[in-house]
């Protein structure tokens, strides 16, 4: 019987990175908010849910009870948020450019 494959340590991490890249994550999610921008959610209720208020994203930050990678997390994911709220502030401009010119 052969021998079990053995994980090497590295493994989990480049699997890590492999499963967190999506270059269209951000599209993605910007998409999702549109849609519902697009079914009458208002944009200001959908830009609060996008955003995270960079009170909560200090306080994540300056907590002593969080460690480096849950800080390196937080703005992993506090920079995805913005580069959303980016797209779905330009979907939302050419949707209204487009109402404007019909």
């Amino acid at each position: 019987m052969p021998p079990a494959t053995q994980i090497r340590p590295t493994e989990p991490a480049v699997r890590q990175v492999l499963e967190d890249f999506d270059p269209l994550a951000v599209q993605k999610e910007a998409a999702m908010f549109y849609g519902l921008f697009l079914r009458g959610h208002a944009p200001e209720e959908l830009r609060r849910d996008i955003l995270i208020p960079k009170e909560i994203f200090d306080k994540w930050l300056s907590h002593p009870h969080y460690d480096g990678a849950f800080r390196e997390n937080v703005k992993r994911v506090y920079s995805f948020r913005r580069q959303v709220l980016a797209v779905f502030e330009e979907l939302v401009d050419r949707e209204r450019d487009k109402a404007r010119l019909h």
